[in-house]
């Protein structure tokens, strides 16, 4: 059995941690701008009246796994080269693996990024400045991520020595990395290729790390409440969230979504860095592909819930400044989203979508007056 395996018994809620889950979004307060709990980045037109959100277009991609964005034209995706010929392990014979793709949206041209023979290679996520890619790599059992870097293409994986091998990689700022480990501990890498463990968090059996400025936020699978660590004074502090089986950093560090599981019921918290509420975005049965637009606007999130005996589910955003959600795509559920540098474009790749098939929305920001 593997370490994975193993960690999902010792924590139940561990099994929802890709399936984040909400039924209905907003609250009935109409917030503005001037709020000072509400952090919109440069948006000039926030105070001139209630905004709208709406969709232009929506471009369906099949057999291709979006992960990310270059630029505004150019995505990476993940998709099956059949020029390495059909994996090797009889378990999955009948597939080619996965590589790693630039796509051009103008031109509709794929360029190879990084391929391995007998590996899918996923997880795709860059760096704020675009210089460096975590992705990960696996055909049965755990992935191993690595690191590349975007102009040599050289990479390094995420293992050594004083970790063992890492379960999570998420970016910290452009050139740091942080996770849990194989050993139980959490572990600080950098775009050089330096790894080492974060020996002032003693914690052991870590589950959530998301480290915002000099603040280290984390849970263990024993104790799914989440706390904090200054790594300045060494201060911990319970921030009074229980059940917590993701925290999302907003981009400018000021805000955190914050997702709580409590038996079949899970809730989306807009959060201050103390843990104080702010808000509920949702609440409900599942909730998958949550991420903020670039200027902290809008939230996008898959959502998933029964009503009145039918299973609805569908692609929603919610605006921050009028608190409302909108419904953009109809029985799409979402495994992942991303936004455009402009904000003006989101895309996804739907979960468990055999083929893969992904999504690329164009969005339209208008102001009712």
């Amino acid at each position: 059995m593997t370490r994975l395996r193993s960690v999902m018994k010792m924590f139940p809620i561990l099994a929802a941690a890709c399936v984040f889950t909400a039924c209905t979004a907003g609250g009935s307060e109409s917030p503005s701008s001037s709020n000072p709990n509400i952090t919109v980045i440069d948006d000039a037109d926030s105070e001139a009246g209630e905004a709208d959100v709406s969709v232009e277009n929506i471009v369906h991609l099949d057999n291709a796994e979006i992960m990310d964005w270059v630029d505004e034209n150019t995505i990476i995706v993940s998709k099956e080269n059949e020029s390495l010929g059909k994996m090797s392990l009889a378990e999955l014979a009948d597939s080619y693996p996965r590589s790693l793709y630039l796509y051009d949206l103008d031109t509709r041209q794929y360029t190879m990024l990084q391929q391995r023979k007998d590996s899918h290679l996923g997880g795709a996520v860059l760096s704020t400045d675009k210089k460096n890619l975590i992705f990960s790599e696996y055909s049965l059992g755990d992935p191993v991520y690595s690191v590349l870097n975007m102009n040599t293409l050289d990479t390094f994986r995420l293992t050594g020595e004083s970790i063992g091998g890492a379960v999570s990689a998420k970016w910290a700022d452009a050139e740091t990395i942080i996770g849990t480990a194989f050993n139980g501990r959490a572990y600080i890498a950098t775009v050089d290729g330096r790894i080492t463990a974060v020996d002032k968090l003693d914690e052991t059996g870590l589950y959530i790390v998301e480290k915002v400025g000099d603040t280290l936020y984390y849970n263990t699978q024993f104790d799914a409440s989440l706390k904090a660590l200054n790594l300045v004074t060494l201060e911990k502090t319970s921030l009074n969230l229980d059940n917590v089986i993701n925290v999302l950093p907003s981009p400018d560090g000021r805000q955190l979504l914050v997702l709580q599981a409590s038996g079949s019921r899970t809730t989306l918290l807009l959060c201050s860095v103390n843990g104080e509420i702010d808000r509920t975005i949702a609440k409900g049965t599942e909730l998958s592909g949550i991420s903020w637009s670039p200027d902290q606007r809008i939230i996008a999130y898959g959502l998933k819930a029964d009503a009145s005996g039918a299973t609805v589910q569908g692609l929603y955003l919610y605006d921050m400044l009028t608190d409302k959600s909108t419904r953009i795509a109809v029985d799409v559920e979402p495994i992942t989203t991303s936004w455009s540098p402009s904000g003006e474009r989101l895309v996804y790749a739907e979960w468990n979508a055999k083929p893969y098939r992904s999504g690329i929305v164009e969005i339209n920001y208008s102001l009712q007056r």
